[in-house]
């Protein structure tokens, strides 16, 4: 059976009903999934990779994980928050540095680590217009430790950024716990925004794409008619090779 650790804030945390309609990607993440992969996730609300770290949380994780595991990483949303000191982290400080050991633990358990930007917040203009960038430099931040270290990133960031600003604001809001806030999504969004990740996972070739179930009304090939398809590395770095 394959495993998968998912770690990151309130926007990945799997909820029950004392926190419902509010839903997170790991409970959307489990509509695209085998029915043989199994995920567990260790995110709680409000947490950055420094409190995660500082709580003890990663400890826990690295006890769980074993060889040939996948350990997702999330975090974004609650790292910059400047005026909390417990959770802030700088995006081109602390907060790779975090990422950073969050990745050899996944390493050292013979994990694969993957690294996941944070997904965007609905705001809109009065006009309706979609404000995007709400995570600042979180998100290339994220990238660049990706790329230096050789990990696998999916940007849903720029995934959910695009999606909201084409739907626009009042088809999103059954997405989000709105009218409380433009952060948290509903069972609808979980599942949308999971959508976008689980695209990007079977775009990333193996050994993710094989965590995910058929497209809707996608045929297995014959092994002799699959195209080679890249490595997580060499996707992740396939914009610059491209340059």
């Amino acid at each position: 059976m394959d495993r998968i650790g998912y770690i990151g804030d309130s926007t990945v945390t799997f909820n029950k009903m004392n926190t419902y309609p509010q839903a997170g990607l790991s409970q959307g993440l489990l509509l695209y999934l085998k029915d043989d992969v199994f995920l567990r996730s260790f995110a709680v609300n409000g947490r950055s990779t420094k409190s995660f770290i500082d709580e003890g949380r990663l400890d826990v994780v690295e006890a769980w994980l074993e060889p040939g595991d996948f350990l997702f990483i999330q975090f974004g949303h609650n790292d910059e928050k400047q005026n909390d000191p417990s959770r802030y982290a700088a995006p081109f400080g602390a907060y790779q540095d975090n990422l950073r050991s969050m990745i050899g633990v996944a390493r050292k358990k013979g994990a694969t680590p993957l690294l996941i930007t944070p997904m965007a917040r609905r705001l809109f203009s009065p006009e309706g217009e979609f404000l995007g960038g709400s995570h600042g430099e979180y998100p290339s931040a994220m990238k660049q430790v990706a790329r230096e270290e050789k990990v696998a990133c999916i940007d849903l960031n720029m995934a959910s950024e695009a999606y909201l600003a084409v739907v626009g604001d009042y088809a999103s809001r059954p997405m989000f716990v709105y009218p409380k806030d433009n952060s948290h999504m509903t069972n609808l969004g979980a599942a949308v925004m999971a959508g976008f990740l689980a695209d990007g996972l079977r775009r990333l070739g193996e050994p993710f794409s094989k965590l995910l179930v058929p497209k809707e009304g996608a045929v297995e090939e014959e092994p002799w008619k699959k195209e080679e398809k890249l490595s997580a590395v060499d996707l992740a770095f396939q914009s610059e090779k491209n340059e």
